[in-house]
């Protein structure tokens, strides 16, 4: 999903971090009470009457997030060589027929499940998510958070659905074999009970250790007129989240579990997926006159009949499956072919209005298979379809599903505009979530920064590689003669709250201080990546990230599986810890500063001085006499000499001090005869001195004059010098400047 302020594009997203950050803080989320407990166990235990029942496997907790301990070696069938029948280790399929009845946005469907028990025990009963019930009535988990951030801050989506606007999904029918089964509604993070995203299907038979489960799902899909995320509008249908999907039973050792459990939350106003790998078969039916896409291949040609087509998609090895059907839609169409993958069929799908920025998402597609392949590893898929929402609908754009993802549409898209960029860094996140969401499929409920954050930081990676920053000039600021950029790392680092972290990278998406917090998941940790790859070096995090990516794909890592394999590549398990320790699993900050210069000349002292075994003493005015002359002396033959040198050396003493983490510092200091002179301080003092003794004294002192430390909370304090300097705070102020003319020029165009 884009971040959260991304509406206006990312100019405005830079402009709010800038001037309002320090007021989103106070968006308070609400706070699920603590779940109901459930039997620990998961063992058969004897009844009264000497038979058998099944006790229930736990839920994974509800404050879950991430865990400290990495994956088990074989967790979710172990690394994939490539050599196996499948990519992933299938653990579910769905042959779904679905008709769209495009006058109610309602979708009927039919959907034939089959789930292998991965675990060593029988299974009575299983948990689905139904998602489009998060959009059903105010009193569900999504809407209940949502009241509470619109309340005190703002969100992604604040459209208020009227009477005939609200989603939901109703299970019609649900049979394993010749059995119906019953179900009831459940909320496994102590939710409202009027939550309904997660059933409970009690099952007639058991499934077995090992054994496969076959279920037949009768159940009627009502999209909500687009919120966020999913829906409709005008003649537009997203078909997202829309089908019953099972929920996840992991087992010990995959992701910090020690037992197997359910993980299945509720659908949260900040979470996101989490899905087991499997095949979709889809047959969907809309009106002929619809344009369709979804994830996954078209097999054989669409068949036409009564004024209805019938289009058949099937996709292995993804854990989710989302379409579209829109009236008066355009099609523009690519191909692209990388070393160690299929060829691919690009297909952008948009309105009329947007066609200005059609080639431009098509080519940011293209570009973006060409690096993520080549610095992470081979794209499997042989499809990737890009759908622009129409005008009105922007809460369906910024969403990614597996080889399916929605972006933002433009009228005109000019080379070197807040525009290009804007759509070139939407569509190249929403692809990128293909890799972090998709191929290696971490848990966006309990570990969003896997996805979001990481992916943030490889898309910034991308565009820096590019040479692409966000150019804000306009035609009157280049008459003024203003042409501000920003590099993207940059912009992370304004929009990652710095100054006051409420909460950890590693956890939960819901459970956080505010809506600001949640979208810090985003910057802080590109900012945080940034500075790991600056310690240890952009090859070698590279190199890191593409292992990453080969153990972990198709696989669900946990954050403390990205941390073994950093350290695994790099060998400095010094510098990854303490990120991880201090970001990840922590909420520190750093603001390390230079506090004072103190400069003395070294002269001539009074008293008494024993040289060649004779003692001799001198007074003040003696010693002002031969300071004078070594004075003059030195000024005859230095004629040109700059202010700040002399006969004599000066004493120079730099203090910085530390409020908040170490992190490694190199400071530089400048002397008045133009020399410098390096000095590393890697320690825990809170403050340090640094003493010279040269021909000329220090003018100046900076820490990190590379600027390479992004996470550090104030860099205005990094510098200092001897004599007053405006320069730096005229750039701030006509950047400042700069900044918003451009953005009251945005805003005036919305």
């Amino acid at each position: 999903m884009r971040p959260v302020v991304r509406k206006w594009g990312y100019l405005c997203a830079v402009t709010l971090s800038v001037a309002v950050w320090p007021w989103m803080a106070t968006a308070q989320l609400a706070v699920a009470p603590a779940a109901a407990s459930v039997p620990a166990s998961a063992t058969s235990a004897p009844t009264d009457s000497g038979t058998a029942v099944l006790a229930d496997i736990p839920f994974a907790v509800a404050d879950a997030a991430a865990p400290l301990a990495p994956s088990a070696a074989d967790a979710w069938g172990g690394e994939r060589t490539g050599t196996e029948a499948t990519l992933s280790d299938r653990v579910v399929s769905y042959r779904i027929d679905a008709e769209l009845d495009a006058t109610k946005h309602a979708v009927t469907g039919r959907e034939h499940m089959t789930w292998r028990n991965r675990s060593d025990r029988p299974v009575s009963h299983v948990y689905f998510h139904l998602y489009l019930n998060g959009f059903q009535n105010e009193g569900s988990t999504w809407f209940t958070e949502r009241k509470v951030l619109t309340a005190h801050g703002r969100s992604r989506g604040e459209a208020a659905l009227k009477k005939g606007e609200w989603g939901w999904i109703d299970l019609q029918q649900v049979r394993q074999g010749d059995a119906a089964l019953k179900w009831s509604f459940v909320q496994p993070d102590g939710g409202p009970t009027t939550d309904q995203t997660v059933v409970r299907i009690d099952l007639a038979e058991p499934v077995a250790a090992g054994a496969t489960l076959a279920l037949d799902i009768d159940f009627l899909s009502q999209l909500p007129r687009v919120v966020e995320r999913t829906g409709w509008f005008g003649d537009f249908n997203l078909v997202g989240q829309w089908f019953p999907k099972i929920g996840v039973l992991e087992l010990a050792g995959e992701r910090g579990a020690i037992a197997p459990r359910w993980n299945v939350h509720e659908f949260h106003f900040n979470s996101e997926f989490y899905a087991d790998f499997g095949s979709y078969d889809v047959n969907l039916t809309v009106p002929s006159d619809y344009t369709v896409g979804a994830v996954g291949q078209l097999q054989g040609q669409p068949q036409a009949a009564n004024g209805k087509t019938t289009y058949h998609f099937m996709q292995g090895d993804v854990h989710d499956f989302a379409w579209v059907a829109a009236k008066g839609y355009k099609t523009l169409d690519g191909s692209w072919q990388g070393p160690g993958s299929p060829k691919v069929a690009l297909k952008v799908l948009y309105p009329p209005e947007y066609v200005g920025s059609a080639q431009t998402q098509l080519k940011a597609s293209t570009d973006s298979l060409d690096y993520f392949s080549k610095t992470l590893g081979a794209y499997p898929y042989r499809t990737l379809t890009v759908v622009v929402p129409p005008y009105n609908a922007d809460e369906a754009g910024g969403m990614e599903y597996p080889t399916f993802y929605t972006t933002e549409g433009y009228t005109k898209v000019e080379p070197g505009t807040p525009n290009q960029y804007a759509s070139d860094f939407v569509t190249i996140h929403e692809f990128g979530h293909g890799y972090f969401y998709g191929i290696l499929a971490s848990n966006e409920f309990e570990e969003p920064m896997l996805d979001e954050g990481l992916n943030e930081y490889w898309d910034q990676r991308m565009l820096r590689e590019r040479g692409q920053s966000i150019d804000l000039t306009t035609p009157l600021l280049r008459r003024l003669g203003f042409a501000p950029a920003f590099p993207g790392f940059s912009v992370e680092r304004m929009a990652s709250g710095l100054k006051q972290p409420a909460d950890p990278l590693g956890e939960n998406a819901w459970d956080r201080f505010s809506s600001s917090s949640y979208g810090t998941v985003y910057s802080r940790t590109a900012t945080a990546m940034h500075d790991l790859e600056e310690r240890l070096g952009k090859d070698v995090t590279e190199r890191a990230f593409r292992e990453y990516y080969k153990r972990w794909r198709f696989r669900h890592p946990s954050a403390a599986d990205l941390r073994a394999t950093l350290i695994d590549v790099s060998g400095n398990a010094k510098a990854v810890n303490e990120v991880f320790d201090q970001y990840v699993y922590g909420t520190a900050r750093i603001d390390d500063r230079v506090a004072s210069i103190d400069t003395v000349e070294v002269l001539p002292q009074t008293g008494s001085v024993l040289k060649d075994g004779k003692r001799t003493e001198f007074n003040s005015s003696e010693i002002d006499k031969q300071i004078d002359k070594q004075r003059e002396d030195w000024a005859k033959v230095h004629s040109n000499a700059k202010p700040g040198g002399g006969p004599f050396p000066w004493s120079s003493t730099v203090t910085v001090s530390r409020d908040g983490a170490q992190v490694p510092q190199l400071l530089r200091v400048k002397f008045a005869d133009g020399s410098s002179e390096d000095v590393k301080w890697n320690d825990d003092r809170r403050w340090a001195r640094f003493v010279f003794t040269k021909p000329a004294k220090v003018v100046s002192a900076a820490l990190d004059p590379e600027q390479k430390i992004y996470l550090d909370a104030n860099k205005l304090n990094d510098s200092l010098t001897t004599k007053a300097d405006g320069t730096a705070s005229r750039r701030w102020s006509a950047d400042v400047a700069s900044l918003l003319q451009a953005f009251y020029a945005l805003v005036g165009s919305l």
